[in-house]
């Protein structure tokens, strides 16, 4: 923290320094830097960031849109629900550089193909981004992110615009971030529990530049509309990259944890059956966890992201099973307990249907499956199909 304030104080005094002494556009040059995934959480998927250099005045600066705090109240909690404000931050480069070489990340740069009035405009444009009343977004995985912040101010700043070569991609959000989190299988568990179907509906290709590479990949083709040059004058490695080191997150994965579940299920009723006893606090153990599941991915209906909020896994995964605990516990039959057997009976089934259109989270399927096998084995007791109570 100590380092990063006066990495701040210190660009106060170079962009000053910069701009008092008479900022050249001829000798500005401005770069796009595509820095690769490490594996922190928060890092998988890449970073941008532009960097503004001009050799006549000693300014050389990397301009972040990604700057954020764990220590913020409640911040996880606001970034589930789409509410966490980013920030820019702009620090010398040669501190933005140390943190990769530190991590092992790698830093490409693309010098961009800009005329000297568009660097003027992208510099005062990134000023008053600096002020206090403008340094904060409201950050947004896929639609407004590090990435699109960079690209966004770049890009509105060419006369003309640009021209992208059309790629051949035609890919869901998911499909993009399962390419990244491949060894991350409980971050991507994560993900896809609560994802909607939105993540899984075609994107275009400037949504899918939400990935750093995948921008940095069609900056490289692009080309300028005014005069159809190429929008990157030249790409360099400036930091090469380490191996990253992947730390496993568990000793099961989801899928196996799944499988693991699914089998305890078979022997406890095959048990049952046997003993001719009904273990129902199995059952309510599967209640109360589906339930706690159920009860975060409900709340995602309020969440400000667009690809949270219709997710059919809620077929299976509600806080409705926390009410039928209760009823469960009593021995005497009732109408509500065959109403709750086949509830979750029908929901269950429903899910299964709704994997015909949207992906659903690794092993999620096995687990519906336990619970089909418990429900129909209470929607059997209840009809008095097995010699047990």
């Amino acid at each position: 923290m100590k380092a990063f304030i006066l990495a701040m104080i210190v660009l106060n005094v170079t962009l000053s320094y910069g701009q008092n002494k008479g900022l050249s556009p001829d000798s500005l040059e401005v770069s796009l830097l595509t820095c690769s995934p490490r594996q922190q959480i928060y890092s998988l998927y890449g970073h941008t960031a532009i960097r503004l250099r001009d050799v006549r005045t000693g300014l050389d600066v990397a301009v972040n849109y990604g700057v954020f705090s764990f220590d913020k109240p409640l911040f996880v909690p606001r970034f589930v629900f789409g509410i966490a404000d980013y920030e820019i931050g702009v620090i010398p480069f040669r501190y933005f550089i140390i943190e990769y070489r530190l991590s092992g990340g790698s830093v490409t740069q693309q010098v961009l193909n800009l005329k000297p009035d568009e660097k003027l405009v992208l510099f005062d444009a990134i000023q008053v981004n600096m002020l206090p009343e403008n340094k904060s977004y409201r950050y947004n995985f896929f639609y407004d992110n590090c990435t699109t912040r960079a690209r966004d101010m770049i890009t509105r700043c060419i006369r003309g615009g640009i021209a992208y070569m059309p790629d051949s991609g035609d890919t869901s959000y998911r499909k993009i971030i399962h390419g990244k989190n491949e060894e991350h299988r409980w971050a991507r568990f994560g993900n896809d529990l609560l994802l909607g179907i939105g993540a899984d509906m075609s994107t275009t290709q400037e949504q899918r530049q939400f990935l750093p590479e995948n921008l940095m990949h069609d900056f490289g083709k692009a080309i300028r509309n005014d005069n159809r040059e190429p929008l990157v004058d030249t790409t360099m490695v400036i930091l090469e990259g380490r191996a990253q080191v992947v730390e496993r997150e568990f000793l099961l994965t989801p899928m196996q944890c799944a499988l693991l579940l699914l089998a305890i299920t078979v022997i406890v009723t095959t048990i049952e059956v046997i003993k001719k006893k009904n273990l129902r606090y199995f059952d309510a153990f599967l209640m109360f966890f589906t339930s706690i599941v159920g009860t975060v991915i409900f709340s995602m209906i309020f969440s400000q992201h667009p690809t949270v909020k219709v997710n059919l896994q809620i077929l299976l995964f509600n806080p409705l099973p926390f009410f039928f605990i209760r009823r469960l516990l009593k021995r005497q039959k009732s109408n509500d307990r065959d109403c709750q057997y086949m509830i979750w009976t029908t929901l269950i089934c429903l899910f299964f249907i709704g994997g015909l259109f949207q992906s659903y989270a690794e092993g999620v399927y096995v687990l519906a499956l336990s619970l089909l096998i418990r429900n129909i084995k209470g929607v059997l007791l209840y009809y008095n199909k097995l010699p047990f109570r």
